[in-house]
Formats: C-alpha cells, sequence, structure tokens
C-alpha cells in the first residue's frame, strides 16, 4: 500500500514538542523520498521537510529550520517529524506525502512532484 498514514498530532502549548509519524509500504518506504507537509488555515500547503530515499539527505523550510527533524527508521517503514519549539503559527493540519520519482537524486520542495498524500493530521500550538 502506498497511500502514507499519518499519526500523532495533537494540541500542545507554544515552546513544546510533538512527534509526527508517517507510515508507508516497504518498497516505497525504500525507493522514494517522503516529505511533509502543511495547511494552515485559510492558507495554501506550504512544504515543510523531506528527506532522501537513502536516508542521507534532508532539506527543510527556513520557517522549521533548526526547530523541525526529519527522520525515517528502516524497521519499521516510518518517517518521523520530530516538532520541538512549537508555536502558535505552526498550527495547521500537517500531511505527509511521496516524491513521484524514484530514487530522486536531489530533494524537491515543489509539492506538484509528490504524488501519494496522507489524510493528515492536525497540530495545534496554543499561546
Amino acid at each position: 500500500q502506498v497511500q502514507p498514514v499519518e499519526s500523532g498530532g495533537g494540541t500542545v502549548q507554544a515552546g513544546g514538542s510533538l512527534r509526527l509519524s508517517c507510515t508507508t509500504s516497504a518498497r516505497t518506504f525504500s525507493n522514494f523520498a517522503m516529505g511533509w507537509a502543511r495547511r494552515a488555515p485559510g492558507k495554501q500547503r506550504t512544504f515543510v521537510a523531506a528527506i532522501r530515499w537513502s536516508g542521507d539527505n534532508t532539506f527543510y523550510a527556513d520557517s522549521v529550520k533548526g526547530r523541525f527533524t526529519i527522520s525515517k527508521d528502516n524497521t519499521k517503514n516510518t518517517v518521523y517529524l520530530q516538532m520541538n519549539s512549537l508555536k502558535p503559527e505552526d498550527t495547521a493540519v500537517y500531511y505527509c506525502a511521496v516524491d513521484r520519482r524514484w530514487k530522486r537524486v536531489s530533494l524537491t520542495t515543489d509539492l506538484t512532484e509528490y504524488d501519494y498524500w496522507g489524510q493528515g493530521t492536525q497540530v495545534t500550538v496554543s499561546s
């Protein structure tokens, strides 16, 4: 099953932490980059972070750099998004997605390059 499934959202106070998880099939996990995006209320979906299929390269949006960490666990076919020092402006629905290109060399922030999307998980940061 290619369709990724997210979990781990919730409500947290500003300055707190949450960890999101995204699980997909073993074949997808091993051969395609994975990314996270978010949609804040009333705004378009935007790129958050991505990790290369091999796990040896990551990229972050400027707004989360230094606070969020994307990683993958090969034994669980799971990608994580560790979110620290959360701010109210991080409030959004967070989506996990699969890169459309097999073993892409460079990571992409273009969300049109991601084919399969999860259902999303809500993250709410209160001030």
